[in-house]
């Protein structure tokens, strides 16, 4: 029975729609083993839940979680940044990028027809064509995440309204203009 009783218990949900969590991570790629980011408990990564903040199998996740509690979460491509697409590869004429130096792996940056800003890297180059991938550069790959909620809030009206996180100490640490307040 407490088995039964410790599934149930993870399988709910810990946290609502339109709360903010903070939570600390270390994200690893699952075959390499490589960090490729972290954070710390000092400046943990806030996100309001239900808002689309973060991928998907992640927040499933953190969903089930409470303060306090740590993990080791593996999500697979498909909830993370998508199955890679050979189609999102494509090749332009090199005067089309005249004035950049390019090199194999560079993020350029594009406005998409939306108006959103769109990061592409530069898979590779000759004097007649660039090709560059529009994949997320995690695109393909599962990710294996160590995480520990550190924290949770409802969030305000306006948060909830907005999908920003709003900083009680703007002031003290220069303001979210600055990027100094870690704000989103």
């Amino acid at each position: 029975n407490a088995f039964i009783k410790s599934i149930k218990a993870r399988t709910k949900m810990a946290f609502e729609n339109n709360t903010v969590v903070a939570f600390s991570y270390e994200l690893k790629d699952t075959d390499t083993k490589e960090i490729i980011d972290a954070s710390s408990p000092e400046h943990p990564l806030e996100f309001i839940t239900g808002k689309g903040h973060i991928i998907p199998g992640l927040e499933k996740e953190i969903l089930a979680m409470n303060i306090g509690d740590s993990a080791v979460v593996v999500v697979p491509a498909a909830e993370a940044y998508g199955i890679y697409n050979e189609e999102a590869v494509k090749a332009y004429p090199s005067e089309q990028f005249a004035g950049i130096e390019l090199a194999v792996g560079m993020p350029l940056y594009g406005q998409a027809e939306d108006g959103s800003t769109v990061q592409v890297i530069v898979k590779s180059f000759t004097d007649a064509e660039v090709t560059i991938d529009y994949n997320h550069p995690l695109a393909g790959k599962d990710l294996e995440f160590a995480i520990t909620i550190e924290s949770a809030r409802e969030a305000s009206a306006e948060e909830a309204m907005t999908g920003k996180i709003q900083c009680a100490d703007h002031g003290s640490k220069g303001g979210c203009g600055s990027g100094g307040c870690g704000c989103h």
